[in-house]
């Protein structure tokens, strides 16, 4: 299946000069939405993963059933104010602006090979931030998975020592 065509272009969102790529035409297509979800686990079913961590709020879509059908636990990663106990926190940079985000204390357990899944790697801030997480924890970064990677904005080069892997890629 082409997932590509099922994403839509929206120009000049959130802000003008940004082509936004939205994936919510795809998670209305259930052949799409399925296809996305076993190319996922189809990655990573033979690798040794403990747990997987959702970025907010779309990394939840796609790591919770990624989860399920690997056999392991999830873990939310959510920004300030939104996780009820006891809370590391990261700040970092966005194309557009800063962020902060935040994990329980208790949700990595020291060693654990951990999945990390976000829809959109663009930057490189939200993911590195949230390997910093990880591993202040005392986990370890089994991998990045995400759904949509713009390599013209180069955000591996901040997770570059991780593995990486994008079911699509713009160029531009």
């Amino acid at each position: 299946m082409d997932l590509a065509s099922t994403i839509r272009s929206v120009p000049d969102f959130p802000i003008e000069g940004i082509l936004f790529y939205d994936i919510t035409t795809m998670l209305k297509n259930p052949a799409a939405l399925k296809e996305s979800i076993d190319q996922l686990t189809q990655h990573y079913q033979n690798k040794k993963i403990d747990v997987v961590a959702g970025i907010e709020s779309r990394g939840f879509i796609f790591g919770m059933p990624l989860a399920y059908q690997l056999g392991v636990g999830f873990i939310p990663i959510r920004k300030p104010g939104k996780l009820p106990a006891e809370t590391v926190a990261e700040s970092y940079d966005l194309e557009y602006g800063s962020n902060t985000l935040e994990i329980h204390v208790d949700a990595v357990e020291k060693g654990q090979k951990v999945l990390v899944v976000d829809d959109l790697l663009a930057t490189g801030g939200t993911a590195a931030a949230t390997c910093n997480l990880i591993e202040k924890l005392g986990g370890e970064v089994a991998g990045l998975a995400f759904i949509i990677e713009l390599s013209f904005l180069q955000g591996r080069d901040k997770i570059k020592n991780y593995d990486i892997f994008s079911l699509l890629t713009y160029d531009e």
